[in-house]
């Protein structure tokens, strides 16, 4: 055997001891088809909003208004997603799924035939409320299934790791290719690629009953069960926390979009946020693959400490380049920190309530997300996209401050 084979052999071993992990989990039977299904369906999480804007603001030629009906959008998520979930764990999941991505997509086509028509902008808030309340939350619903096949087993970790990884996935790529296709198709054709995504997840993942998780039954007793309790004890925190992550998020992807069209060269924009996506999907591979000793919640403080010292740096970045290496590098840690969190509450929910607790944390990213756009709209209207990272940095130091404050609930 040559040196060289011999240099081959480590990297073989290691690369072998990543994947090891997550080919295990998919060898359950039909685990690839919900996972797959899941990702594709809930695509449209991270590209409805972004892609309402780049719409509305392609049409108008102003981000305030178009940040203002983006955000209707999430709150309506806000709103309505627990709800929907607590629905879900009673009466199962396609008994929910189908209805909602039917009314998604109705309200989102309105939506774009509204502004397309110049209809008056108080009439674009209806629809876009509808289609951000609707949305389904395929994420809770994976993270679900992939529960009830693997608790008590150490692959449950290495699926919600596979699960987040997914989710910066979408909420990276999305951006990325809504704003390729609205800026260099048409305005509304971002929109249009989410809800097409959107049915043929939804439809795909619906039709997949063998995996479906069986209803639980709930506590009979309101003393066992109290009424106002949350679904999970450490939501108190994470749901604040996860609130600032989203409109961190937000901020990032606006302002980013902004930073791009400010030296020219606004299509790249996608390539820079599909940077991030890499950045956190290789990160989150790797913690996934891990078996860590240390307590979830000082692995979700840690991470999330990383990610806002990066973010920190975005203001002060001269030019695309320098942006593009250190959005890669940030990127790294945003998924093991959005891993460290679901587990935290997947852990702690309540019998017959984790797909009710998962849904929380996508909510307050949600409403993270709503105030996000809205006031980074006239943020980046009045004083550019270098102020509107600055933003973005100090809602991140405010979820790391909810954090560490609350840090003896998430043990």
């Amino acid at each position: 055997m040559t040196s060289a084979d011999h240099a081959g052999e480590p990297r073989s071993s290691r690369l072998s001891r990543v994947v090891a992990p997550y080919r295990e989990i998919f060898t359950a039977p039909g685990a690839w088809r919900f996972s797959a299904a899941g990702l594709i369906g809930r695509m449209p999480m991270a590209m409805f909003g972004l892609g309402t804007v780049l719409f509305i603001s392609g049409i108008t030629g102003h981000y305030g208004v178009a940040g203002a009906v983006s955000a209707t959008g999430s709150l309506g998520y806000a709103f309505v997603a627990p709800q929907a979930a607590r629905v879900v764990d009673r009466l199962g999941q396609r008994r929910v799924l189908l209805p909602l991505t039917a009314v998604f997509a109705a309200s989102a086509v309105l939506l774009v035939v509204t502004v397309s028509l110049h209809a008056p902008s108080w009439a674009w808030f209806i629809p876009g409320a509808v289609a951000g309340a609707t949305m389904p939350s395929l994420g809770s619903m994976v993270r679900a299934r992939w529960s009830a096949l693997l608790t008590g087993t150490a692959g449950l970790h290495t699926a919600f790791s596979f699960e987040s990884v997914a989710d910066e996935i979408c909420f990276v790529l999305g951006p990325a290719t809504v704003t390729i296709l609205a800026t260099e198709l048409a305005p509304s054709a971002g929109i249009a690629v989410a809800v097409v995504l959107c049915v043929l997840g939804s439809l795909w993942f619906a039709a997949q009953r063998s995996t479906e998780p069986a209803l639980a039954s709930r506590p009979a007793t309101s003393q066992s069960a109290p009424t106002g309790r949350l679904a999970a004890p450490g939501l108190v925190v994470m749901m604040p926390a996860y609130m600032c992550l989203g409109a961190m998020f937000v901020c990032i992807d606006l302002s980013t979009v902004a930073f791009a069209q400010h030296f020219g060269h606004k299509p790249l924009a996608g390539f820079i946020l599909g940077t991030y996506a890499l950045g956190s999907a290789s990160g989150g591979l790797f913690y996934g693959a891990r078996r860590w000793r240390s307590p979830l919640s000082r692995r979700f403080a840690i991470t999330m400490a990383v990610t806002v010292a990066g973010v920190a740096t975005f203001w002060a970045q001269p030019d695309l380049i320098t942006l593009t290496c250190v959005i890669y590098l940030c990127g790294l840690t945003i998924a093991p920190t959005l891993i460290a969190g679901y587990s935290i509450v997947e852990a702690q929910a309540l019998p017959g309530r984790l797909t009710e607790a998962t849904t929380l944390l996508s909510t307050g990213i949600s409403v993270g997300v709503a105030a996000g756009s809205t006031v980074v709209g006239f943020v980046l209207d009045s004083h550019g996209p270098r102020t509107g990272y600055v933003l973005a940095a100090c809602c991140g130091g405010t979820a790391l401050l909810i954090t560490l404050a609350g840090l003896r609930r998430l043990r």
